[in-house]
């Protein structure tokens, strides 16, 4: 349990986001006004993933924050660009078991969106007692999570959830500043038909096998009836943002199964799901969003910057109910597909 109030750690992670949706407006301004596309070059590669300029950016604004942070509690940070583990101590010199609590942080979830001023990316922080390195995504107690919208936005949201206290939503006008609370509401419909429902497939990689089990599982539980698809498919390459679309009714069904798909073909997990990509997943769940893991049960994952994540999103029990046994029963004949689409492969090279 977490040594202090709820309401310490949501004040701080909130300044910490508002901090960052402010740099990295302004970031994305400049870009447009001078036509360069500076803010999408590559910084450095560390910690197991690209870190391109704007990334930097956020990393300045994070690391001076948790400084400040730590002249009143020992603290671990642990977020891409982080060698090994992804765990810094601060302040310098500390130890790891001393820190009050733990800090998941993704600063950019959907860096490559943004980075071209695309669609908003999103600032992603959860925070759990200090339990070691055996410390999971369960463990999150406070999670809050801000939009980073492009130049062209009015409005941008932050969201945020106490364990067992429900999530909260408020908008920001970026213009006067005003802030008004606004609801959460998952989609309530019993079916997939005429709503928004996708499985992840941003990259080149597993594309093929994730569209065709997704063709098979979308025409077994919102089979076509018509001239017209009656399932719509939205890739936002953001999991912050993929969650959001559920929250707000938005989506009705999303599942991110890339590593599941890449151990099929025998390829290296990479670009997938990593936990602080997913380090709210406690404010979806506290707004009735149902999250599991690849094989239906709760989600789980060590606090590190590794781990290879598989997750799937229902906006309501009725809907999981209807498309979750399917879904297991085509995971399950996956490695025989994969298999036959590589001989394929094989044979046409």
């Amino acid at each position: 349990m977490l040594k202090k109030s709820p309401e310490h750690y949501l004040e701080r992670l909130r300044t910490l986001q508002d901090a960052m949706q402010t740099r990295l407006l302004a970031d994305v301004k400049a870009q447009e006004e001078t036509a360069t596309e500076a803010l999408s070059g590559v910084a450095d590669v560390r910690g197991g993933d690209t870190i391109y300029e704007i990334d930097a950016h956020a990393d300045e604004v994070l690391h001076h924050f948790c400084t400040e942070w730590a002249t009143e509690a020992t603290l671990v940070l642990i977020s891409e660009g982080i060698e090994g583990a992804g765990w810094q101590v601060f302040p310098e010199g500390a130890e790891e078991a001393d820190a009050e609590f733990l800090l998941i942080v993704d600063p950019i979830d959907g860096t490559r969106n943004i980075m071209y001023n695309k669609r908003s990316a999103w600032a992603l922080a959860g925070i759990a007692p200090n339990k070691g390195r055996e410390t999971n995504l369960t463990d999150i107690e406070v999670a809050v999570m801000t939009e980073l919208p492009t130049t062209r936005a009015l409005l941008a949201d932050q969201l945020w959830a106490v364990q067992g206290e429900g999530a909260h939503r408020e908008t920001k006008n970026l213009v006067t500043g005003e802030r008004k609370s606004a609801p959460l509401r998952p989609s309530r419909s019993e079916s997939l038909a005429h709503g928004f429902a996708s499985l992840a497939k941003f990259f080149p990689s597993a594309k093929g096998v994730t569209a065709t089990l997704e063709e098979k599982l979308m025409l077994a539980v919102a089979p076509e009836d018509g001239e017209n698809p009656v399932v719509f498919d939205d890739q936002y390459m953001c999991t912050g943002g993929q969650l959001y679309e559920l929250m707000v009714g938005h989506d009705r069904f999303i599942a991110d199964l890339r590593p599941v798909f890449f151990a099929a073909l025998g390829l290296p997990p990479k670009l997938v799901c990593h936990p602080y990509d997913i380090c709210t997943e406690l404010i979806a769940r506290e707004a009735g969003v149902f999250v599991t893991d690849a094989t239906g049960a709760a989600l789980s994952a060590p606090l590190d910057i590794q781990a290879a994540v598989s997750w799937c999103g229902y906006a309501n029990q009725v809907l999981k109910d209807q498309i979750e046994p399917t879904l297991q029963g085509l995971l399950k004949e996956l490695p025989r597909v994969a298999g036959a689409e590589g001989a394929g492969n094989e044979h046409r090279a």
